[in-house]
């Protein structure tokens, strides 16, 4: 297969996408496929693969490689980087995808909540990058890193006080590791998606046992499955795939799917510069942060950039 919007270099690609069994991984993995790249797929539910694998099928693609993965386990990402690079030969681009959506007060929340919802949402882009970036630097071609996050990365909200800790933390994380990969010709993305039709909103019934002592009140099924019924209008996740898709190609840094923000983030930028202190900063603090502005640029121009450059 083939898509217009895709220009030459990334048909016959390695991509490897997590949580590609549903929703929005699994949009990121059909845009890919229309791309022509060759598909690793992960999964939790293997009645979802099995569904992945006769969808594929249907419509002419490429077979996956279709691996069950906890990303909260190094042992098994360890596995499943070696088993994509032995059936394919390399790897060149990580969709680092799944994650879970809980909500509650965060001054209730108990270490459980904690650990769980960062341990999947930035434990897992982790523990995917440490296991997958040795294979795509030592792979030849188009390459790229693709760590979807959330408009959370962004926008707080008072009842989703951990989930957007750990999307702000896979934004600063993804932000710096753009500079250390631009020397080794790696693309590298943030993607900030934001209502998707999908059925993210129900993780909190999905609540593994080693995390059961949360701080958060007992679940509501009904007025969560109230929540749920949002998700009806959110964007076609495939619509995000395809973004996503189209943006890492292009070598954006930042994807940002929906439209629907600019207020936000004028009311941020305002907010943020309105936040600055009125008065003159001293002749050398002006020149430490000359520095770190050239540095940034450098590295992002592909120069590798030390910690002796910033002084």
């Amino acid at each position: 297969m083939s898509h217009p919007e895709i220009p030459p270099g990334w048909a016959g690609q390695v991509a490897l996408v997590t949580g590609a069994g549903t929703g929005i991984g699994l949009g990121v993995a059909r845009a890919l496929s229309d791309a022509g790249l060759r598909l690793a797929l992960t999964y939790r539910n293997p009645a979802q693969a099995e569904a992945v694998v006769a969808q594929f099928a249907a419509e002419g693609r490429a077979a996956p490689l279709l691996l069950p993965l906890d990303v909260t386990d190094r042992a098994r990402w360890a596995e499943v980087v070696a088993q994509t690079v032995a059936h394919f030969g390399a790897l060149h681009v990580l969709i680092n995808n799944a994650g879970v959506s809980v909500f509650g007060n965060a001054d209730e929340a108990s270490h459980a909540d904690y650990d769980w919802i960062m341990g999947v949402n930035f434990g897992g882009v982790a523990n995917g990058l440490v296991a997958a970036l040795p294979a795509i630097r030592a792979a030849q071609g188009k390459r790229g890193v693709v760590n979807v996050a959330s408009m959370a990365a962004f926008l707080p909200g008072p009842q989703a006080g951990l989930y957007t800790a750990s999307k702000f933390a896979v934004r600063g994380l993804t932000e710096s590791l753009r500079y250390n990969l631009a020397p080794h010709g790696i693309a590298c993305a943030l993607c900030c998606p934001a209502l998707t039709r999908t059925s993210a909103w129900d993780s909190a019934l999905k609540r593994p046992a080693a995390y059961a002592e949360s701080g958060f009140g007992p679940v509501d099924e009904t007025a969560l499955r109230q929540f749920g019924t949002a998700f009806e209008a959110g964007m076609d996740p495939d619509e995000v795939g395809r973004k996503i898709v189209a943006g890492l190609v292009r070598g954006d840094g930042l994807i940002l799917t929906h439209p629907e923000f600019a207020d936000d983030f004028r009311e941020i930028y305002e907010e943020s510069l309105a936040a600055l202190p009125q008065e003159e900063a001293p002749p050398a603090r002006l020149e430490i942060e000359r520095l770190r502005r050239a540095a940034m640029a450098q590295a992002k121009a592909g120069i590798a950039v030390g910690l002796a450059d910033l002084t």
